[in-house]
This record gives structure tokens, sequence and C-alpha cells, in this order.
């Protein structure tokens, strides 16, 4: 009796390791199966790992837009000798919110500034200014550059339009808030913290004034693998 039960707990944790494996190699595929990303849908815990798959396979992320009824055109612009370019960007050309014209970004970028807008931006901004986000400011997505402008060392995520600047909201009474002017300043500071917070959450790369002198007038959202929040 000893040795099957000996037997029955050694079997059994063969299974369990078989299944843990199992899962381990398709845990992608269940994901899909199981519980599709839907941008449409408030974030919960699975959203940070299905945004890591979308940065590893941007090809999916194209099917996740589509699924998410959001418009795009697909975008590509040849690299350079230097590693500028991008090959699996979108050109997203009705948004939630205006931003001046159509938005060109890798689409694991796009897909996370689409969470932001849908799942932060509108809820902070009614909840604190009372009052939606009709118009949000940017300086730029893709800019073949190193960092911080210098002459030497790596290129920056704008690079690969893998990044958007974001430097003020306009609300619909008109009346703006901006990163320059009202990071610390009343409600319309509160905001710009909290829009600033929610991004962090779908983002890799979120700095804003408290981070350097040279964000002191925008946010800077990147897709990039270091995951950083200041």
């Amino acid at each position: 009796m000893r040795w099957f039960f000996r037997r029955a707990y050694f079997l059994s944790l063969w299974a369990l390791i078989a299944a843990g494996i199992f899962v381990a190699v398709n845990f992608e595929d269940l994901l899909d199966h199981y519980a599709p990303f839907d941008l449409r849908e408030p974030p919960n815990l699975l959203t940070g790992t299905h945004l890591y798959y979308l940065r590893a396979n941007p090809e999916k992320c194209f099917v996740v837009l589509q699924r998410s009824e959001v418009t795009f055109n697909r975008q590509q612009y040849p690299f350079n000798d230097r590693g500028c370019g991008y090959d699996d960007a979108v050109y997203l050309s009705r948004q939630t919110v205006s931003y001046g014209g159509g938005v060109i970004l890798r689409c694991p970028a796009a897909a996370s500034l689409i969470l932001w807008e849908r799942h932060v931006l509108q809820q902070e901004a009614e909840r604190i200014m009372k009052k939606k986000v009709r118009v949000v400011k940017s300086s730029g997505t893709f800019s073949c550059r190193n960092v911080n402008h210098k002459k030497e060392g790596r290129l920056s995520q704008h690079a690969t339009a893998n990044a958007i600047d974001i430097s003020s909201f306009t609300f619909e009474d008109g009346s703006i808030a901006s990163v320059l002017k009202d990071w610390d300043k009343g409600e319309r500071g509160e905001f710009l913290r909290a829009v600033r917070d929610g991004a962090c959450r779908f983002f890799g790369g979120v700095l804003s004034p408290d981070y350097n002198a040279a964000h002191a007038n925008h946010f800077h959202f990147d897709m990039g693998w270091w995951k950083i929040c200041r």
C-alpha cells in the first residue's frame, strides 16, 4: 500500500511539472484564446502581460487594434545607417482627442497610447477638472536623434517612432493645463501628475519634470524595454 501511494505521489508530481511546462511554453497562445486583448476593455492584471507580448510580436499588435475597432494604417520608414526608421508603425487618424493631426507610432506604443487615452486621460480630466480633454499637444513621435539630442550616445526611442512627447492639454472649455506652467499648481498640477502616473501602467518609460530639467516642459512616453516612471 505504501508503494502504491508513493507511486501515485510521483506520478502526480510529474503530471504537475508537465502541465507547468505546457502552460509556460504555450502561455501566449492560451492567453490569446482565453483572455483576448481588447483595448476597449478596462485594464486588468493581464494588461501588462499582453503589452509585453505586443512588444515582442508587433504583428499580433495589428490584430489587437483591429479587434479593438481602432482606425489605423500601417506605416513604414526605411531604416538608415544610424538605425533610425520603423517597419511596424501605425498611423492613427481617429482618436478620442485631437493631436493636431494623425499620430505615427510603432504599433505597441500606439496600443499603449490608446489605453492611456481611453482609461486614464478622460477619467482623470473629469474626476479632477470636471471637464473633458479636447486637444493633446504633442511635439512629435519620430525623430532621428540620440537621447537628449546629444551628439554621442545611444539612439532615442524617437528614432524608431517608439515614443511620443506631450506638452499640454486643452479642455472642452478652452482652458489649458501646461506641463511647463502648471506642474506644481493646484488642480491642474494634480491632473498632470495623475495622467503621468496613469501612463506608467502602460508605457515602459514615462518621464516628466520630476525626472530632469530636459523634461520640464513635456511628458515623454515610450515603449522601450527599460521600465522607468518619474
